[in-house]
């Protein structure tokens, strides 16, 4: 309600006070008239009263919070439980009309505002991590995996003779199986092995799949950024230089390397100097909201708005209303505060986990081209492979999530394809390792924590094994 605009009688209250108050709301109204007319981030965050007072103003705009309303019919968006309609703030409506996300919808002008205004945040965050090129981007109702899919079968509708995608290999199931469901074939591209362990992107393999397979035949490469060390992030730059040298289109999985400014600079190099078409980024991993969206992005606003409208059907609002209110919380002096932390903290967990290989006889796999993601070799229990497993647990129990322990020789079919030393991303991986990543949050009392654990951890399980040992002896 704006209270400049009725005349209230001096009885109600003293005209002073109400004038007082008056102009401490217009301080809030103008940040709202600002974020609406420029669609940029708020330098600052907004309180949660504030936040809330928007969402509310915007849930208002839906015909089912009409005060007078008569709907016939067969959905309105209504609403069984208050606990639901509370949650949602009243959004019932989701986004986009059948064949578009984008589209806007008549019963839900606030639903269609505050979904345009969310991508328009979201690629003002994209321009402002430093992927200044990128021309259009929007929020899907998917996670990473479901949205690379989506990406692909846009791709499939402008080349829809070409069948195979070649794939710088991750053992990671979402974006291998985002390419079987769209029915294409992935070509496994594996990655290079150099002599300190790490993995880096085997430009070469790449050129000569292209040149066995046939330009006409392949949809697209499709790298990925963001992943598990000692694998690097993929070379983007030099895959885009090749994707335009062969007029080929290139997918990146950017599914959690919008919070790096390294990653992001990666790919406007990229696309300046080659070719990226589609780059698809995780919205819980990026933005700290729960699991459910992602952001698929791009450099041709058309290609991008066709991706949009290959979703079918209309979808949930409520990845939207997350991220919208995630992203007025923070501003954008909160999230580039996060991404200076994330940045300090990774450093200061490699230097906590150089000292802990160091005196325990390991090694820090170093991976250069991976600023989010550190591994350490398991060398002394590598003749216990069978019971690395027992050791990841051990970790999980003690309430260290997010570590992977790597053991080798592992062989895992996914839909018919079988892959060698599943999660170490290269067949002839011989090393066991520990991963650990700083992704955007983590704080330092939680990287102490962490190798308090990992210290109690290691020592009782060499104190077992070394028991399993011993026995096994004794019964030979």
């Amino acid at each position: 309600m704006d209270f400049r605009k009725i005349n209230i009688s001096g009885k109600l209250v003293p005209e002073n006070y109400l004038k007082l108050a008056q102009d401490a709301q217009k301080c809030k109204e103008t940040e709202k008239n600002e974020l609406l007319e420029k669609r940029k981030l708020p330098l600052n965050g907004w309180t949660e009263t504030h936040i809330e007072e928007l969402v509310q103003q915007l849930s208002l705009l839906d015909s089912n919070n009409f005060p007078k309303k008569s709907g016939v019919g067969e959905r309105e968006a209504r609403i069984a439980c208050s606990l639901v309609a509370r949650r949602h703030y009243n959004f019932g409506h989701g986004i986009g009309r059948s064949g578009d996300l984008l589209e806007a919808q008549p019963k839900a002008a606030g639903s269609t505002l505050m979904a345009n205004l969310t991508n328009a945040l979201l690629l003002d965050l994209i321009h402002e991590m430093g992927v200044r090129s990128c021309r259009s981007c929007f929020l899907a109702p998917l996670a990473t995996g479901m949205s690379l899919l989506l990406c692909l079968l846009t791709l499939r509708q402008q080349k829809p003779a070409a069948k195979y995608v070649l794939w710088s290999r991750i053992d990671q199931k979402s974006c291998f199986k985002s390419i079987i469901t769209a029915g294409l074939k992935p070509v496994i591209v594996e990655p290079q092995l150099n002599d300190n362990g790490s993995l880096t992107t085997n430009l070469q393999a790449f050129e000569e799949k292209v040149k066995a397979i046939g330009e006409e035949n392949i949809l697209c490469f499709c790298t990925t950024t963001s992943c598990f060390a000692p694998r690097n992030s993929d070379d983007i730059i030099n895959v885009a230089k090749l994707a335009a040298q062969y007029e080929l289109p290139h997918l990146v999985n950017n599914a959690y390397g919008l919070q790096s400014t390294y990653l992001t600079h990666q790919l406007e190099q990229a696309q300046r100097l080659g070719r990226v078409d589609l780059f698809v980024q995780s919205t819980d991993k990026n933005l700290l909201v729960p699991v459910g969206g992602a952001i698929i992005a791009g450099f041709n606003e058309q290609l991008v708005r066709n991706v949009a409208k290959a979703y079918p059907g209309r979808a949930s609002s409520a990845q939207t209303l997350d991220v919208f209110m995630t992203l007025l919380s923070l501003g954008r002096n909160g999230y580039l505060n996060l991404v200076k932390e994330r940045k300090a903290n990774f450093e200061y967990l490699r230097m906590r986990m150089q000292e802990f290989a160091v005196s325990h006889g390991e090694l820090l796999l170093e991976a250069k081209g991976n600023p989010i993601s550190l591994a350490m070799s398991l060398r002394q229990f590598q003749d216990a492979n069978m019971e690395l497993t027992k050791f990841g647990s051990m970790l999980y129990t003690r309430g260290i999530s997010g570590a992977r322990v790597v053991a080798v020789g592992d062989r895992r079919k996914i839909e018919g394809h079988e892959f060698i030393n599943w999660g170490t991303h290269h067949s002839a991986t011989r090393t066991a390792y520990l991963t650990m990543a700083a992704g955007l949050g983590i704080t330092k009392a939680e990287i102490d924590n962490c190798f308090q654990k990992l210290q109690v951890s290691w020592e009782t399980f060499s104190s077992q094994q070394s028991e399993i040992k011993k026995k096994i002896k004794n019964s030979n």
